[in-house]
């Protein structure tokens, strides 16, 4: 099997955790083919990722690729026990899926200020505060977001809240995390885990190469104004 994944995808990330947190061996992660080029929407119609490739039948979306691992691979539960624990875990999942890691992906192409639209900044941003607040009441105080135990909840967590805290004051909002009293003492203990290190290691690897890339079209758009300019 292969997992289509990127760094800085936040849905990869989510089934990335989980892979190792559940000590999953023989899936490869591996770049799309073609994904830069348009040409992935061969190997899956979405186009996006991440996408479980079991030999040319492919499984895409992050939530229905976790359910798949979950079921094929039962040891390390990221489950619950009980429907009723298992209905924590998803609505723990569930908010940090919609209201925060939907809208943080969305805001990303508003981090142009020169082409940033206050509007939708303050919209998108608001659903995210939202969710944090609506967070701040589910949130487990033990170090883990549900059931004192790594879960399903924690691997949709720790890339929505990386990217509240790193893209959000990229489009001019305030980290609202420290606001919220038990997900922030959450993001901290959760930062130790040694599955979330991993994910956010990668994380933060995929920011700073998309960083050094904006930053490179600019240079070159650039370069090429002042050339126009000059001729």
């Amino acid at each position: 099997m292969k997992l289509y994944s990127g760094d800085l995808s936040p849905y990869s990330a989510k089934v990335r955790m989980q892979i190792y947190a559940k000590a999953i061996s023989d899936i490869d992660i591996e770049l799309p083919p073609g994904f830069l080029t348009g040409e992935f929407h061969k190997t899956s119609p979405l186009a996006r990722i991440p996408v479980l490739d079991l030999g040319g039948d492919v499984i895409p979306e992050s939530e229905v690729i976790s359910e798949y691992l979950e079921e094929l691979y039962p040891q390390t539960p990221m489950l619950g026990s009980t429907p009723r624990e298992t209905a924590q875990i998803r609505t723990v999942s569930r908010i940090a899926d919609i209201y925060l890691m939907n809208n943080m992906f969305m805001l990303g192409g508003q981090t142009r200020q020169s082409t940033r639209d206050a509007a939708v900044v303050a919209l998108l941003s608001g659903q995210v505060i939202r969710g944090l607040k609506a967070l701040e009441h589910y949130i487990g105080e033990d170090g883990f977001a549900v059931s004192g135990r790594l879960t399903m909840a924690d691997c949709t967590l720790v890339p929505a809240l990386f990217l509240i805290e790193n893209v959000l004051p990229t489009v001019g909002v305030e980290n609202p995390i420290p606001h919220t009293p038990k997900v922030a003492a959450y993001w901290t203990a959760i930062q130790q885990n040694e599955h979330a290190a991993k994910v956010l290691v990668e994380l933060h690897r995929g920011l700073v190469e998309r960083r050094e890339l904006i930053a490179k079209m600019a240079a070159k758009a650039k370069a090429k104004a002042e050339a126009q300019a000059q001729a």
